[in-house]
């Protein structure tokens, strides 16, 4: 049993793209374990093909970065599609991984990365908010100032599983604002940067994310 909206990870720093094509994600993660030497074994499998090196890394870490996934996207099956692709990259790029920092951070990175990229490559671009205006044309920061008033202090009773469901009801704009910024930890410039977006626009997309959430987790429910 967890209170909303009580999400936080670990810190990321961005690290923006250059160049004429459009903002792609990237994000760096901070060490914060002082390196994995327990995973060292596992990566010098990974490195040499060894499959069963490979299966243990897919087994250790596929019930987080799954859950990392669901929250991405709007079903289980598209996130299993994703969390695949994602491991696919891990085990083709196992050499760019020069444990200074987490084994799983890293992973952790790539699969984020994967799920950005998926909507990117979405038929209807992933940042469309409907019609013809782009996310580009929205900066309510007035509205997000309302929004934020009546959010309110209030605690409630709410199951993982229920925010994991509430968020994949989300528009993917407001989804992919809410978890660079809650559970990425990113800055609202670094978010505007990596998107392609202004800050405005982020914290207006975070604000409607946050407020659609508390409208689908407390229907029919009392504050504790």
């Amino acid at each position: 049993m967890a209170t909303f909206p009580a999400l936080k990870h670990r810190r990321v720093v961005s690290e923006p793209v250059t160049g004429p094509a459009a903002p792609r994600l990237t994000l760096t993660w901070v060490n914060t374990d002082g390196g994995d030497a327990a995973h060292a074994e596992l990566v010098d499998g990974c490195l040499a093909g060894d499959r069963r090196a490979q299966r243990r890394v897919h087994e250790m870490f596929y019930g987080k970065m799954m859950a990392v996934c669901m929250r991405y996207t709007k079903n289980t099956d598209q996130a299993k599609d994703i969390l695949q692709d994602g491991f696919i990259k891990v085990f083709n790029s196992i050499d760019k991984f020069n444990r200074a920092g987490s084994f799983e951070g890293w992973i952790r990175r790539i699969i984020v990365n994967t799920a950005i990229d998926h909507f990117r490559r979405s038929k209807n671009a992933y940042l469309l908010l409907g019609e013809e205006r782009s996310i580009e044309d929205f900066s309510d920061a007035e509205e997000e100032d309302t929004l934020a008033e009546e959010e309110g202090d209030e605690e409630w009773d709410v199951k993982p599983a229920d925010v994991i469901n509430a968020m994949q009801k989300l528009t993917p704009a407001y989804r992919t604002v809410f978890n660079l910024y809650v559970f990425e930890e990113l800055t609202h410039k670094e978010i505007a940067d990596m998107l392609g977006i202004n800050i405005g626009t982020s914290k207006s997309n975070l604000a409607k994310a946050k407020h659609n959430l508390k409208k689908l987790l407390t229907k029919g429910r009392k504050p504790l």
